[in-house]
């Protein structure tokens, strides 16, 4: 066969063994699957492994009784009968070789022979002689023409360690010690073989010193298929008994499980928010107890919710309507603000000084004013995007040029990772602008003086931003914690900027309204970095970041002690797909 040819092949089985393997994991994963979330299959299917390990070792128990006491049965018969006759050939012997003494030199006797007499009375062939049902031979190896048999047995046929045995004891002169084997004897004359018990025993005539083998061969086809149809029965029964036990697990288990599973049910759709969802009641017992602490708790549950519903709406209210009650006499300070601002210069230090503070004052009023309306719109759900194509680098670059008076008090500088690509998507410019802007201000906050990079990446589906800081870093948890409304990671550290605590949870909101991002990573003394992604079309789902959400210099370091390998990755990602983790 060609190498060709050859290696065709060899990829074609491969092909084949790796569809067999992926199939085989397939049915393996939903077998595991199925049987994970089936309490009632793996009550049953427990209970038929133990009902089957039980009836083994009982059925087992119970055929080796029985066998052994129809065996031990039969061959203490065997013994009894094979003994008599043992008895009745030495007594037929004896008068002969005592009295008579008509043994010749060469072996032969007379023409009335006490063996061939006795043998037809044993084997029911003589006169007054009852049909047995198993056959004897008697042997004599001195006495050739002195060996007799009674059926079709042959010497050829009596087994070899039994002849040697027999012969041994002849030897040592155990002549009451005989020897029995039991198995599946070929009988020369019948051409097959068939269960027999052996027993071999030793005659002998001590006036003339001859000694005779004595065989009986008992058959055991009755008591093998006795034992076969004992052990059909045990089978059967067992079989039987197995499927019962199953079959009354089922039930038994589909008593209880169909109320839990009626349960599970409810409380999957209590948890959807079908809050009027219950339980029916049937009965008195556990389970109906079950099921009115099950009805109980969802009662209570629905009432707190709705409870907490009317708070909420209630404090949604007040906030809005404060908000924008609080719009017109804010704007008339202001008016007023700006003047005594604008005229500063005429009035003395203290009063100069008293301006300035209420114009800075003012405007931090205003910022938090204008992030309670915004919150008290997502709230209400009337929160709407203004869509635009734009190039993301340019939002990033107006949003440093906002935070760079800031940047300047706090000596921080910006780092800008910028693709030379233009990084287009649909965006609302307002929205995404002030959530830049909230995370370069966060990270001058807390960037403790040290460079702020901002990163830009995008792929074919998503654009990204990240904000990386080199402050005081998140501790575990904080992560998630950081965009919770009025939430701050030091409550005892002094805020430099101001603000209500409600920016980042803001900046979120904006990014959930455009089907995007806003994750945040951080690690105590390594500092944290913010990623924004946001999706190149409006309303399309995403399925990974272009930025990753560690950053490099971090991940290396993991890289290098987990495998002591130094791994270079690169600082901005253009197609990478990093996951939403």
């Amino acid at each position: 066969m060609p190498p060709t040819t050859q290696r065709r092949s060899r990829r074609t089985f491969r092909q084949i063994l790796g569809g067999v393997r992926r199939r085989v994991r397939r049915a393996a994963g939903k077998a595991r699957s199925t049987w994970r979330r089936s309490l009632q299959l793996q009550v049953v299917t427990s209970t038929m492994v133990i009902s089957v390990i039980v009836v083994v070792v009982l059925g087992t128990f119970l055929f080796g009784q029985i066998s052994k006491s129809v065996v031990d049965s039969t061959q203490e018969s065997s013994n009894s009968e094979a003994f008599a006759d043992r008895l009745q050939i030495a007594d037929a012997l004896a008068p002969e070789t005592d009295d008579q003494d008509k043994t010749t030199d060469s072996g032969k006797q007379g023409s009335a022979n006490p063996l061939d007499e006795v043998m037809d009375t044993i084997t029911g062939s003589g006169e007054g002689g009852t049909e047995k049902r198993y056959d004897m031979l008697v042997l004599n190896r001195h006495l050739p023409g002195a060996s007799r048999g009674s059926g079709t047995v042959v010497p050829g046929d009596v087994p070899a360690n039994l002849q040697l045995g027999l012969q041994r004891n002849i030897r040592d002169q155990q002549y009451d010690e005989p020897l029995a084997i039991t198995g599946k004897i070929r009988f020369a004359e019948e051409g097959q073989s068939r269960l027999t018990y052996v027993i071999g025993g030793v005659v002998h005539v001590p006036t003339s010193g001859e000694s005779y083998e004595v065989y009986h061969f008992f058959p055991l086809d009755e008591e093998e298929q006795l034992l076969v149809n004992v052990r059909l029965a045990i089978v059967v029964v067992g079989l039987g008994l197995v499927l019962l036990l199953a079959a009354i697990a089922y039930l038994v288990t589909r008593q209880v499980v169909t109320p839990v599973r009626l349960a599970r049910q409810a409380a999957e759709r209590l948890a959807a928010g079908k809050l009027d969802e219950r339980l029916k009641v049937r009965g008195e017992d556990d389970l109906a107890r079950l099921a009115n602490s099950f009805n109980e708790m969802a009662a209570n549950l629905a009432l707190k919710i709705h409870q907490l519903e009317e708070l909420s709406q209630v404090q949604r209210q007040f906030v809005s309507d404060v908000s924008h009650e609080l719009r017109t006499p804010l704007t008339t300070v202001r008016m007023a603000a700006d003047l005594l601002y604008d005229a500063r210069e005429d009035f003395d230090p203290m009063a100069s000084r008293s301006a300035e503070l209420m114009q800075a004052q003012l405007e931090r009023f205003e910022s938090m004013l204008a992030d309670l309306l915004e919150i008290s719109r997502y709230d209400a759900g009337a929160a709407t995007l203004d869509l635009d194509p734009v190039d993301v680098r340019d939002l990033v670059l107006r949003a440093i040029a906002d935070s760079e008076a800031l940047a300047e008090r706090h000596s921080t500088r910006f780092e800008l990772r910028l693709p030379n690509e233009p990084c287009m998507a649909e965006v609302d410019n307002r929205r995404v602008e002030r959530i830049l802007r909230n995370l370069l201000f966060n990270a001058i906050e807390h960037g403790e003086g040290r460079d702020v990079v901002v990163t830009v990446g995008g792929d074919r589906d998503a654009v990204a931003v990240a904000v990386r800081d080199h402050g005081i870093g998140l501790k575990p948890g904080e992560d998630t914690l950081v965009f919770d409304r009025f939430w701050r990671a030091d409550p005892s550290r002094a805020r430099t900027i101001g603000g209500t605590g409600l920016g980042l949870a803001i900046s979120r909101e904006d990014a959930a309204l455009h089907g995007g991002w806003l994750q945040a990573w951080g690690q105590p003394g390594e500092g944290s970095q913010f990623r924004l992604t946001l999706p190149r079309t409006a309303g399309a789902d995403l399925k990974g970041s272009p930025l990753p959400l560690v950053p490099p210099e971090i991940e290396m370091r993991r890289t290098w002690r987990t495998s002591m390998t130094p791994v270079l990755l690169p600082a901005v990602a253009d197609g990478g797909g990093y996951d939403e983790d």
